[in-house]
């Protein structure tokens, strides 16, 4: 574990007023609230945090970034709370410790549902503080660097976890470093025989070539420095996951593969960039079309560099990256460039990329997709890409993921002018809008009055705002014809089963299927987004006998005495599935009453009385009486299709009271005998959806007393 000496002094190479008593007291207070506790390895739990500050010092972050480093799991998984580190430490590290201790409890590999909301959660972090997020990162560096002290599975989760999602996340921060160290990490665990395999060739190239880095680093320094530029020239090989992608990606053999070497030279200004550039540009031959220019057109994590590709020794492709120091910086640390320090102060990098204006232009897409699939496939078609640079007609840049077309240009212009596209141009020739933008092309899009998204788009299109805005416009232009089909298939449907799909029939399944209206329901049951099947179990969900053992009925109710017997309570009528109390009474056991009952109210100052009840668990049968208050059509057989609705839902009528007659209605008490409360959500549901039925609802009356035992079958 590194000595608290040694971690304040990691951070005063790079901050020498930093706070050092605060970083002192975080140690000491982490090593106290973890103390006991170890990791799977054996060592002490805090060797974790202590690494996880480490790896934030190395990456020359602000004090409170490496305090909340050393304290984030102290909340989580100690007798620290909030308010104890607020208090000694600060609300801002206590709102970092707390935001991290949230993150940490989001499955951000769980269900696709789950799964969309937690990466709304996540974002939201990330709008409030940064921060959070890159103490996450480091804390899973460090998980994968010791991950083969976890369980087997455990690792395979967590390497899954890591290459779909955080390695992902720090590539789109900037954090190019720390994604190709997870992805490495995660590879080793995933497909460790596919990593050995090639590293195993890198050694037997080795052996074959000589140390190919050298040789190569040797050349370009020469060139450089014979051109009277100074700089400096990194080279290494590139990680095996790397490799491996790039084997699968272009279907190749690792001895095929060209570009297996990458080379950086750090200049001291950006005239010197372009001026390296021609001199390697002199000396070797580019490869056509992998040269970018991310210095003139900067990616919107703030990444900076000119890449270039050339054929090297014995005709192998090399990669070159050439960038400033300031540039190198944010290449590094990408979007945590902001925090950086560099020679005791703040770093100034007019590189580095506001967060907040980051992640807003991150998150602005998402705000407007509500269902989770979009949601989801919104967040990884923006993650999840790189991205190329075009030019409008006036010259302005617009930056779009790779593969986009002019259906995601049209869209990222102007919602209006996706709308209205029906052609485009790219540097001056008409093309198709299935064509694919590249780095440096003029698009001009070309619009038309009277046009509307075409459902071919979704095809065509690639980014999430295009394909969000192309699908509201699509539903908003079949939402009519949609209607129209699906009442055909509502009543075909319901004419099936011997019913009506009347307007009062679909108004019961929209409030069911908790929809705004009837036709928002026909016009997903057009769109096949609901099914026939779905509507009709809204208010008919089951016309089978239901199956399994019945509940014995004097053990129908759980916390009563051996020889305690039981009443329903005839004020509320209590079902099974409804929660329950129980009031007793000498000499005639206990009546049960439902817990929102109002005659409870007279029991109020005898809580003697009162005992804690609930239903069995089971199929009850249908023998607990609910009286129905139903106000009907006075017309000629609404009386017997009411009876019928009741039978079809497996539920006998006890009593009927007429209890007023007017000329058109009806107002009637219905006593029926029910399983449980499902059963009359569904009768009600049945009897609601009928269009002869003014108004229905369940009838009690607090003015009864006593306790009625449910019918004998």
């Amino acid at each position: 574990m590194i000595a608290k000496e040694d971690l304040i002094a990691l951070v005063r190479t790079y901050n020498p007023k930093t706070d050092e008593k605060m970083i002192d007291a975080a140690y000491e207070y982490g090593r106290e609230m973890h103390e006991g506790q170890f990791r799977h390895s054996g060592e002490p739990y805090f060797s974790h945090p202590v690494a996880v500050a480490a790896v934030l010092a190395e990456q020359r972050l602000d004090d409170a970034t490496i305090i909340t480093a050393l304290l984030h799991d102290t909340i989580e998984d100690t007798r620290a709370s909030y308010n104890s580190v607020a208090e000694r430490f600060g609300a801002e590290i206590a709102d970092l410790v707390d935001g991290v201790t949230k993150l940490t409890n989001l499955q951000l590999s769980s269900t696709e549902t789950q799964q969309a909301e937690n990466f709304r959660k996540l974002f939201m972090a990330m709008s409030k503080d940064m921060r959070v997020i890159l103490v996450k990162l480091a804390d899973r560096l460090h998980n994968m660097r010791t991950i083969k002290a976890m369980r087997p599975e455990k690792q395979m989760k967590k390497a899954r976890e890591t290459m779909d999602i955080f390695a992902p996340l720090a590539g789109r921060m900037g954090m190019q470093w720390m994604r190709e160290e997870l992805e490495d990490l995660a590879f080793k665990v995933l497909n460790p025989d596919a990593r050995a395999s090639i590293i195993r060739r890198f050694i037997t190239l080795q052996k074959e070539t000589g140390d190919v880095v050298e040789k190569i680093t040797g050349d370009m320094r020469h060139e450089i420095e014979k051109a009277g530029i100074e700089a400096d020239v990194l080279g290494r090989a590139k990680k095996p996951y790397s490799v491996w992608r790039k084997m699968q990606e272009k279907e190749l053999g690792f001895s095929r593969l060209s570009d297996i070497y990458g080379f950086r030279v750090i200049t001291g200004s950006e005239q010197d960039c372009y001026a390296v550039l021609g001199a390697i540009h002199q000396r070797w031959r580019a490869v056509p079309g992998r040269f970018k220019d991310y210095i003139s057109q900067p990616k919107s994590n703030g990444y900076r560099s000119i890449h270039t590709t050339v054929s090297g020794r014995d005709g192998k492709r090399v990669e070159v990256q050439i960038r400033t120091r300031q540039m190198h910086d944010v290449a590094e640390t990408g979007v945590a460039a902001h925090w950086s320090y560099r020679d005791g102060v703040r770093s100034e990098n007019p590189f580095a990329v506001d967060p907040v204006k980051w992640i807003s232009a991150l998150t602005e897409q998402f705000d407007a997709e509500e269902d989770h699939d979009e949601f989801l496939e919104a967040v990884k078609l923006e993650m999840y890409t790189d991205k190329v640079f075009c030019f409008t007609p006036k010259g302005d840049v617009v930056k779009l993921p790779r593969g986009a077309t002019p259906i995601d240009f049209a869209y990222a212009i102007h919602t209006r002018i996706g709308h209205a596209c029906v052609g485009a141009k790219i540097d001056g020739m008409r093309v198709p809008l299935w064509t694919r933008i590249k780095n440096g092309q003029s698009v001009d899009v070309i619009t038309a009055e009277g046009q509307v998204p075409q459902p071919t788009w979704l095809d065509i299109a690639t980014t999430g705002k295009a394909r969000s805005a192309i699908r509201r416009a699509l539903r908003e232009q079949d939402r009519d014809r949609f209607i129209k089909l699906g009442r055909e298939l509502a009543r075909a449907a319901f004419e099936h089963v011997g019913k009506k799909a009347t307007d009062k029939a679909l108004e019961s399944a929209a409030r069911t299927l908790r929809l705004k209206e009837p036709d928002e329901l026909l016009a997903r049951l057009g769109s096949a987004e609901l099914t026939a099947q779905t509507v009709l179990n809204a208010i008919y969900p089951d016309l089978n006998p239901v199956d399994g053992d019945e509940v014995n009925l004097d053990l129908a109710v759980i916390g009563l005495a051996a020889d305690q017997g039981f009443d329903r309570a005839p004020c509320c009528q209590p079902l099974p599935g409804e929660r329950i109390v129980g009031i007793t009474y000498r000499g005639q056991g206990v009546v049960v009453h439902a817990i929102d009952c109002e005659s409870l109210q007279a029991y109020d100052d005898q809580p003697q009385r009162w005992l804690d009840l609930h239903w069995q668990t089971g199929t009850h049968p249908p023998v607990y009486s609910v009286t129905l208050d139903l106000t009907i059509g006075n017309d000629a057989g609404v009386l017997g299709r009411i009876c019928t609705l009741i039978g079809e839902q497996k539920a006998n009528i006890s009593d009927l009271n007429f209890v007023d007659r007017k000329p058109d209605f009806y107002r009637l008490l219905i006593d029926v005998e029910l399983r449980d409360a499902e059963h009359l959500h569904r009768v009600i549901s049945a009897l609601d959806a009928e269009s002869d039925v003014a108004a229905i609802e369940r009838h009690r009356d607090p003015g009864r007393s006593g306790g009625s035992r449910p019918l004998e079958t």
